[in-house]
């Protein structure tokens, strides 16, 4: 079975390739991914696999189903849309849409998906089960595709056993994937304040209420929620990345002030408590300044809980399939996910793949304006996708 499927991703490696590179300069943003869609569908149709789609409106799920006995049921995923960033590689697949790019590798995880779709359907005869393949919208942006998808009964009718996805990692060369079993990445919340004082001439500061002031005590309170209250056994982080007034200048105290942050934990009832200590703390200091404080907070996403038992075995069959020097553990991440609701209803698998290569000068992070990938990792990727969906199935 090894060798059958390392030959079938030799043979898919080159359409696998065309794929991402189609995906990659025509990208989408979250929602939007219509074109995408099409194209996910028109290949699937192309290699005979059975889908429906219209899952939150451009999602689609193919279903491949073994011809062996079997109940068993996995799920495998794949995000499809892409990021509001203008690309700067000089490739020949650069991206054609204005302002769009799929910075995150999003192109790598559905290309893989369809090379994993194309080598599974080929090998129908060898297990039993049903296979779910995910093609999901909106992961970058909240609620999250993933939340859309499992109120529509993604999970549901027959209930998968398990889910597996991967994601790119650069950091990781080329050639090697990583895991981490229990807790990997973490919830995500985004913050929205407005600080509302008093303008007037910044000569005189005592005839108004300083917004501005106000907020950087805000913003200096605040992280003693981090040091001072979170559980140091908690990895907890508060971050603001935007600061904005409106209509102030070098001698003009503005009315109001707006901040927008994250907010990133590992714990749901310290994620609970910190929400309201934060709108708390927020909202006292601005009204002990004589002002006042609107303290949004969107929940985002929960913990990526990557279930022990079938991460394990995940990880073991990697070393069967790649040898265990291309198979790393690897560290918990603050980074979040939409993956993690799937990995709160059903146990799963989300592991990375090394898509590095710094001879060749891939080395760009993701989310950056030069992210790339070595193609060289695809054929891996199709190929163990295939290999660890067939393992589980045939346990």
């Amino acid at each position: 079975m090894k060798a059958r499927i390392k030959q079938l991703a030799k043979q898919y490696n080159k359409k696998t390739i065309e794929w991402r590179r189609t995906i990659h300069a025509n990208p989408e943003l979250s929602f939007e991914e219509y074109q995408t869609s099409t194209f996910i569908q028109s290949v699937l149709k192309k290699e005979k696999i059975s889908f429906t789609n219209g899952w939150a409106k451009t999602g689609v799920v193919a279903t491949i189903k073994g011809n062996a006995k079997s109940k068993k049921v996995i799920a495998l995923r794949a995000d499809i849309d892409a990021l509001p960033i203008q690309e700067k590689n000089k490739v020949n697949y650069k991206s054609k849409n204005d302002g769009v790019m799929h910075a995150c590798g999003h192109d790598v995880h559905t290309a893989n998906m369809l090379g994993t779709a194309a080598i599974l359907n080929q090998l129908k005869d060898s297990f039993g089960g049903t296979i779910n393949i995910i093609f999901q919208p909106g992961e970058e942006k909240l609620p999250g595709g993933a939340s859309l998808l499992i109120k529509e009964g993604i999970l549901k009718n027959p209930k998968p056993d398990a889910i597996i996805a991967l994601h790119v990692h650069p950091p990781l060369a080329a050639g090697k994937v990583g895991f981490h079993p229990g807790m990997y990445m973490a919830s995500a919340d985004e913050l929205f304040v407005t600080v509302t004082g008093k303008g007037g001439h910044a000569a005189v500061p005592n005839e108004c209420v300083d917004p501005i002031l106000i907020s950087a005590n805000i913003i200096t309170a605040l992280q003693q929620l981090v040091s001072r209250k979170a559980d140091p056994t908690i990895p907890t982080v508060l971050s603001f990345g935007k600061i904005n007034s409106t209509g102030g200048a070098t001698n003009v105290i503005p009315n109001e002030v707006k901040l927008e942050g994250t907010f990133r934990t590992f714990n749901e009832k310290w994620r609970a408590k910190a929400h309201k200590e934060m709108k708390k703390i927020a909202e006292g200091i601005a009204k002990s300044m004589g002002g006042t404080c609107d303290f949004e907070i969107k929940k985002g996403y929960p913990f990526l809980n990557n279930d022990v038992a079938l991460t394990n075995r995940m990880h073991e069959a990697a070393e069967e399939f790649l040898g265990k020097s291309k198979v790393v553990h690897l560290p918990k991440r603050m980074t979040a996910e939409d993956f993690a609701f799937y990995s709160h209803q059903i146990p799963a698998c989300f592991f990375r793949l090394g898509t590095g290569n710094k001879k060749k000068g891939i080395t760009s992070g993701v989310h950056t304006d030069t992210f790339n990938i070595d193609e060289s990792a695809l054929e891996l990727s199709i190929g163990l996708s295939s290999w660890l969906t067939i393992q589980e199935l045939t346990r």
